[in-house]
């Protein structure tokens, strides 16, 4: 029996079930029990919250929260061969945990789950930056979540508290600072996981800001910002002349010099910007 529970070491739950990890799925499991539950004591205190787990694979994140007192969990999976080891963790904690067979990009998660909402997952590479931006640009703020603990390559973690100047800056950067507070808590060597992934991983811990932390309309900001680093080499009067005719008039009022360029740039400064084209 495991440390945290006493049902079975996931080397036995996986042998057991025939479940491989499949590359196609993105799916690089974490085997240490110990490991996922310090990762489930990195969202905070869970005993009050219903938490949101994508990607749970044979469980050992889920078993994690569960061990760590969260009200509830609510974990999205798409691989079906997941389900019996996932039933056999909701038995051992009855009432606790509900598992949804699906895509997590095609499921709202909010009609099973009640505030107040933590995210927990180590997420699907393949899926795991395109959901961290949606649940970063919700049509109103703030979210439906308190804060979010995810593992993603440890990469992809340092791009989203890169500061300017830095080759890893760019829009998940402005995205995740400008509503959150994003914090790498944890990094994890290839060896962690089966089978170990090429890169090492990072656990972050974002929480969701009460409001933006400048003032700017969501899709004017997201509109520069995109078009600023899609062409991040190019001086940004000519990176941004698609987005304004007038855009060196609208980079000088906001106190950016037209020949800079989208990696120098601060969050505050963007957000300026926006301002300047939303009003002009």
């Amino acid at each position: 029996m495991s440390g945290i529970d006493n049902l079975p070491p996931l080397r036995e739950v996986i042998a057991k079930h025939d479940l491989a990890a499949k590359k196609s799925l993105g799916q690089n499991f974490l085997l240490d029990l110990n490991l996922t539950a310090k990762i489930a004591r990195l969202g905070g205190e869970l005993s009050g919250a219903d938490i949101l787990e994508i990607g749970p694979g044979p469980g050992g994140l889920t078993r994690g929260l569960l061990a760590e007192g969260a009200r509830r969990v609510l974990a999205i999976e798409k691989d079906p061969r997941c389900m019996a080891a996932l039933a056999q963790i909701g038995a051992a904690y009855p009432g606790r945990l509900q598992v949804i067979n699906g895509d997590a990009l095609e499921i709202n998660p909010l009609d099973h789950l009640q505030a107040p909402i933590k995210v927990a997952a180590n997420l699907p590479y393949n899926v795991g930056t395109e959901l961290l931006v949606r649940w970063l640009t919700p049509p109103t703020w703030p979210p439906f979540w308190d804060s979010l603990t995810l593992m993603f390559q440890r990469e992809v973690a340092q791009r989203i508290v890169a500061q300017p100047g830095s080759k890893a800056y760019g829009r998940l950067a402005i995205l995740s600072q400008w509503r959150s507070d994003p914090q790498i808590v944890m990094e994890l060597p290839p060896e962690a996981f089966s089978p170990p992934p090429k890169v090492n991983s990072a656990v972050i811990h974002l929480t969701a800001l009460p409001a933006p932390r400048f003032p700017a309309d969501p899709a004017v900001l997201n509109k520069v910002v995109a078009a600023a680093f899609n062409q991040r080499r190019k001086m940004l009067r000519s990176a941004l002349k698609s987005v304004s005719p007038d855009i060196e008039d609208h980079l000088i009022a906001a106190g950016i010099k037209p020949t800079e360029r989208a990696e120098q740039i601060g969050l505050e400064a963007f957000c300026g910007l926006a301002r300047s084209l939303s009003t002009g």
